[in-house]
């Protein structure tokens, strides 16, 4: 198939390297004089006459950019799948006019760092038509083992927002945790050893939702608002008299505090995930029947 390949930075030169290697026709280009690819001096001349464009690039402005620049070049029927993690609002406005000319945009961000771009073990989050998802599938999986068609076009670029600020929320309290576990006279290594083997550690992060807190599953409880409440409680103790600030652990406190406001105490203490519902004004939960087979 004719491909255009627009961003040959860390992620886009592996990713177009293995759509080569699968023996597409690729005409590429990037700012930067890259090695190992038919080169072309513009964007527009790399999307001149695809199949399918694919892009990866810095962020929305970068995009835009490109946007203006291929609109006249893109044949008709033709689909560009953006790999960048972008704007649902820039790639649902991108969507509504180049579907205008018979052009189908989808939003197709990735996950998995440039070693998954260079083995092909890569998440490919997609919004957009479904039907040009499932045509171009083959290519998909041709530079990535975990393609995923996530809804509308927009979809796959919240899909990856959300995952990203996951991460960095995490990491944010992991420092907390390590930094009142040390400071509290507990070796790194051995700490780690052992928070990996606590019910949390045991599991990915996002695989205990299903068991509580999507269903709406809080009684009888597992472990409950008020032992959650205590153990907490004796973890902030214990950082203040070694001088470590907690501000996740406060508002993971004041969360559990809250719940035994309402009369909670005895739920399961995952019902204080349930506040932030109210306070988005959307609900999460789900059917349990719709959630069985999705971790196996």
């Amino acid at each position: 198939m004719k491909i255009g390949f627009i961003g040959l930075g860390a992620m886009g030169g592996p990713i177009a390297a293995n759509l080569q290697r699968a023996g597409h026709s690729l005409a590429a280009h990037d700012v930067r004089r890259v090695e190992g690819f038919d080169r072309k001096n513009s964007a527009a001349e790399a999307a001149a006459g695809c199949e399918v464009l694919f892009t990866s690039l810095p962020g929305p402005a970068e995009v835009e950019a490109t946007a203006a620049a291929v609109r006249e070049a893109i044949p008709r029927g033709a689909a560009w799948f953006d790999l960048s993690t972008n704007s649902p609002e820039v790639v649902r406005r991108l969507h509504k006019s180049f579907l205008e000319k018979g052009i189908h945009v989808l939003d197709a961000p990735v996950s998995g760092g440039p070693k998954g771009a260079q083995s092909g073990k890569l998440a490919i989050w997609v919004g957009g038509e479904r039907e040009a998802y499932e045509k171009f599938l083959p290519i998909l999986k041709s530079i990535g083992d975990q393609p995923l068609y996530v809804g509308p076009i927009g979809a796959g670029s919240v899909a990856k927002l959300a995952h990203n600020c996951a991460s960095f929320s995490v990491q944010a309290a992991l420092a907390e945790i390590f930094t009142l576990g040390v400071k509290a006279g507990v070796e790194p290594v051995a700490l780690l050893k052992a928070l990996r083997q606590g019910a949390t550690g045991r599991k990915r992060t996002f695989d205990r939702l299903p068991e509580h807190w999507l269903p709406g599953r809080f009684d009888p409880a597992d472990f409950t608002v008020r032992l959650a409440h205590k153990d907490a409680t004796l973890a902030l103790q214990m950082a203040r008299d070694f001088g470590v600030p907690m501000r996740i652990g406060e508002i993971a406190l004041g969360e559990l505090a809250a719940c035994i406001e309402r009369g909670w105490a005895e739920r399961d203490s995952r019902v204080a995930m349930t506040l932030q519902e109210e306070r988005a004004g959307v609900s999460v939960q789900v059917p349990a029947e719709k959630l069985q087979g999705i971790l196996d």
